[in-house]
């Protein structure tokens, strides 16, 4: 039994190194080589290319290298096997680290004084509102959402989330489906978007959302905080409600292109953070040592965990 590695973008030879490690008694391969494809009952993912692993007879699970399951699931020749994430407690860790430097940074308005650093100007009103204050929103009510509100929390944040099926979060105002949508945007002033992509999330993030976020809160308009998936965003609409003032500020992590194009206007904009889709960069050792800890229970006769509802997408 062998395990292909089949990646995009990121250096393959050193996937191959961990997993050989793992793995001496087998076969690691790769999508640049021959092989036996009869062989291969595993398959580590990451954006490989569409159509890539057809023809796996065998194939047993194939697994995210990251914590998105979109470029597995959006190949229409994906061969009918249980699809896996990743889900790390380092990883979830380090996502709610993100999301709580960027809601305080929002808060305590870090991209204004920075300007102003930069223009070597100094202008101190002592507006400052509380977190108490600031309302945030969690869309996404997954590991990595839930983690996340729980720390929002502990800042002072009056939290509330919305998931597609509804989850129960402790001490969290809790909305679900189309038809609590509303209810949750109307008292959302910073919205924290870690959705999975799927077709019916796809390109959510819009003019006709943000008209919907809360205009009277304390920060004088709603934030944006996107480290969930480029596609859930329409950028030429994030600009445009900057523009009109329907948003006042945002932070990325994510991008409908990546890496962001140079003459993105997103680089410059005054009121918006870009970081490089590191929001939630686990250790691939981590990550590495999960799947085979996967691999190894399933052929002890157990089950896989974390696997994919191919209806839902996630």
């Amino acid at each position: 039994m062998s395990i292909l590695v089949a990646i995009e973008g990121w250096d393959v030879a050193s996937w191959v190194e961990r997993f050989q490690g793992l793995f001496p008694e087998r076969k690691v391969v790769t999508l640049d080589e021959p092989f036996d494809r009869r062989e291969v009952h595993y398959v580590v993912s990451w954006k490989h290319p569409h159509g890539a692993l057809s023809g796996l007879p065998n194939l047993a699970a194939v697994f995210s290298l990251g914590a998105g399951v979109d470029h597995i699931v959006s190949d229409p020749r994906l061969p009918d096997a249980p699809v896996v994430r990743v889900v790390d407690e380092d990883l979830t860790t380090r996502m709610s680290e993100y999301v709580v430097l960027h809601a305080l940074a929002h808060l305590r308005q870090l991209p204004r004084y920075l300007a102003q650093q930069r223009a070597g100007t100094w202008e101190d009103d002592r507006v400052q509102p509380a977190a108490r204050d600031v309302r945030v929103g969690v869309m996404g009510l997954g590991e990595l959402g839930r983690d996340a509100a729980a720390k929002l929390l502990v800042m002072g944040f009056p939290v509330a989330g919305w998931s597609r099926s509804g989850r129960a979060v402790d001490g969290v105002e809790t909305f679900a489906g189309e038809a609590g949508l509303d209810a949750f945007l109307a008292r959302t002033d910073i919205l924290v978007v870690l959705l999975p992509l799927t077709d019916a999330t796809r390109g959510i993030l819009n003019l006709d959302l943000f008209g919907k976020l809360a205009q009277d809160g304390a920060l004088g308009g709603p934030v944006l905080i996107n480290a969930g998936r480029g596609g859930l965003q329409v950028e030429g609409d994030i600009l445009a409600a900057l523009e009109s003032g329907v948003l006042k500020s945002a932070s990325l992590d994510v991008f409908e292109t990546e890496p962001l194009p140079a003459d993105s206007p997103l680089w410059a904009h005054p009121r918006v953070i870009v970081t490089p889709h590191n929001a939630a960069m686990s250790h691939p050792d981590t990550i590495s040592r999960l799947i085979a800890d996967q691999i190894r229970r399933v052929e002890a006769g157990g089950a896989l965990t974390n696997v994919v509802d191919p209806g839902a997408g996630y």
